[in-house]
């Protein structure tokens, strides 16, 4: 299934509110927060000669990180102002970036089919997305590793909405950055822990590796603390 028009225009108008400089959504940490934590939980299961696909990129802090280490980096998301971000913010011309819906199962096999079996980098896009397109979200990762290819998948665990409700009440509500995730309609960590790595047993996936790690937002709660989320770890391939 592709993505509903309300999702998508969710997103469309979220990336066009968000302003271009760093770490203006609550999720575009630094990547040294990011994927440098990541990498070394992959590399050792990973052909690193293979190129990488960052499934949901947003602003590209993440891709440009991985394209230090990977011969090519592709960062793809669903919506075309997320991309516009991704490639001003790439002054260097690190890496490449492109417009995907990771429902739409033909563009995913073109991608594949440009690039051959890569490795992929999913980061905290399945919990964010709408219920019925969670296994067609999974089943990309799987059609773009192919054979040779690994991925690193790293969503939200559930008890994440308590630390995000507890940061929305302070007393002058949630901290602008989360209000504007909220304003724009976008729910996060509305999946069962236990359902993404079903999502990807049900594909034949295997899971070499896996564990749990805080992911890290670049907005605080009232009290100055930094909001730190809860979230999961998976190494996969066949």
């Amino acid at each position: 299934m592709d993505v509903s028009k309300r999702y998508r225009e969710a997103w469309e108008s979220y990336w066009r509110d968000t302003p271009d400089e760093p770490g203006a959504a609550i999720f575009d940490c630094a990547a040294e927060l990011g994927a440098a934590r990541h990498l070394p939980l992959l590399a050792p299961h990973a052909d690193t000669a293979l190129p990488i696909v960052d499934l949901g990129c947003g602003t590209g802090t993440q891709t440009r990180y991985l394209a230090r280490h990977f011969p090519q980096a592709v960062g793809v998301d669903l919506a075309e102002a997320a991309v516009g971000h991704a490639r001003r913010a790439d002054t260097g011309h690190t890496a490449r970036f492109e417009q995907l819906d990771a429902t739409d199962q033909d563009a995913v096999r073109r991608l594949h089919e440009r690039l051959g079996d890569v490795n992929v980098y999913l980061r905290a896009v399945i919990h964010q997305s709408e219920p019925d397109a969670r296994p067609a979200v999974a089943a990309a990762v799987a059609t773009l590793i192919g054979a040779r290819g690994r991925a690193f998948v790293v969503e939200l665990l559930s008890r994440a909405k308590d630390v995000l409700a507890h940061a929305a009440q302070g007393p002058d509500g949630p901290p602008p950055k989360l209000a504007s995730i909220f304003r724009h309609g976008l729910t996060p960590a509305e999946v069962d822990d236990a359902a993404i790595p079903r999502f990807f047993h049900d594909l034949g996936l295997s899971v070499p590796a896996h564990g749990e790690i805080d992911l890290v937002m670049t907005e605080n709660r009232a009290d100055g603390v930094r909001i730190d989320l809860p979230a999961q770890w998976m190494v996969l391939g066949r």
